[in-house]
């Protein structure tokens, strides 16, 4: 089940993340350091302000890779230690779709969300490099764990920046 989109205004938020290229057939490497960062919040008494995230960089597919960061928001801006860096989820207006249930059916709710976007003349914070795009904010916020057992439901929250708090 996948709710109506929504188009809203998100305040900043600091994070902290690792790091990582994988491709879609690699995808249980990314999934896992959702528990790596848990790990380390927790070494260093630092609580989580919200759910484990992934913010892709670059959307990739096949054998290209997806360019992301597997984080964790948390209450104030902390040091990484070279694994796991800081970062800011921008603040600004975003256009967001909550899905729940089968996460085969993730890539038909992004679908659903650009195709919304679209109809509402939303236009994506993103730039082009080389043959990539690279976005400001584009982010899948799991409200379950992401690293879960196959067939099992899931609850993530897409949001996609269309206008940064600066524009």
């Amino acid at each position: 089940m996948t709710d109506v989109p929504r188009h809203e205004v998100l305040t900043e938020q600091p994070y902290v993340a690792i790091p990582t290229k994988v491709t879609t057939r690699e995808w249980g490497k990314a999934a896992a350091l959702v528990t790596e960062v848990r790990d380390w919040l927790r070494g260093n008494g630092i609580p989580a302000a919200g759910p484990p995230f992934f913010r892709y960089w670059v959307v990739g597919g096949g054998e290209r890779e997806h360019i992301l960061e597997v984080g964790t928001p948390i209450g104030e801006p902390v040091a990484g230690d070279g694994r796991v860096v800081p970062g800011v989820i921008p603040g600004g207006e975003y256009a967001l779709l909550s899905h729940i249930g089968d996460p085969e059916r993730l890539d038909a709710a992004h679908a659903q969300l650009r195709s919304w976007a679209a109809e509402h003349d939303l236009t994506w914070m993103k730039r082009g490099q080389g043959d990539s795009e690279v976005w400001s904010g584009r982010f899948e916020f799991y409200l379950t764990s992401p690293v879960r057992n196959l067939g099992a439901a899931c609850s993530v929250e897409l949001a996609y920046l269309v206008r940064d708090a600066e524009s």
